[in-house]
């Protein structure tokens, strides 16, 4: 890898995580009900950005775990 393409890798990689930035305030700056407009809760935004929360679209749907019904302990 020459110099060259190592400059054109970081100032991609900052222009980047600029514009990441820059969605991420703008979509923070936004009312709860602009959110539920577009389908996002607030605390859904961090992790839209952080990779978490976004699925792999090549992994199976997770499984709906069955309601458990809880058992009370009887007391001694």
């Amino acid at each position: 890898m020459s110099i060259v393409n190592l400059f054109i890798s970081a100032a991609r990689a900052f222009s980047a995580w600029r514009q990441r930035q820059q969605t991420y305030a703008e979509l923070m700056a936004l009312d709860d009900h602009s959110l539920a407009d577009i389908g996002l809760h607030r605390s859904q935004i961090a992790g839209l950005f952080g990779g978490v929360g976004l699925p792999d679209p090549l992994l199976p749907p997770l499984p709906i775990p069955k309601e458990r019904k809880f058992v009370r302990r009887k007391e001694a």
